[in-house]
């Protein structure tokens, strides 16, 4: 095996003397940069977010006028009232319903899982996108 990797050692110092030293082009760099410039280019994207300001805006104003009219309505009926009454109607609702004890772990457990899922998500767009 030695003779071999020294025929092959021979070769390639033969082959290294033969070849000439090549030399960019004298715009090398520039085209280089120029590339890079318009890859770039092409990879930023700009940050939209889901909920535009406009919608956050509404969502705050219809909120604060729905608190407002709550405490400064005029009713003859209490809150407390208007709650027992709401939850008369729904316990008599859903009083035929019987949900299993799987059932049941699975409505309290998959909400905190999305909730864990969602800030991972978000974690791993803001690296991404770099944000």
């Amino acid at each position: 095996m030695k003779e071999s990797d020294k025929n092959i050692e021979k070769l390639i110092d033969k082959m290294m003397a033969e070849s000439t030293l090549e030399s960019p082009s004298i715009d090398f760099t520039s085209k280089i940069i120029s590339q890079v410039l318009a890859a770039e280019e092409r990879k930023i994207k700009a940050y939209k977010p889901l909920i535009s300001k406009t919608t956050w805006i509404f969502i705050g104003i219809t909120l604060a006028a729905l608190t407002t009219y709550t405490i400064y309505s005029n009713n003859d009926i209490s809150n407390f009232e208007i709650a027992k009454t709401y939850s008369d109607k729904a316990s008599a609702l859903f009083s035929g319903i019987h949900i299993s004890k799987n059932i049941l772990y699975a409505l309290l457990v998959v909400p905190f899982m999305v909730l864990i899922q969602i800030g991972l998500l978000k974690n791993y767009f803001d690296k991404k996108y770099e944000l």
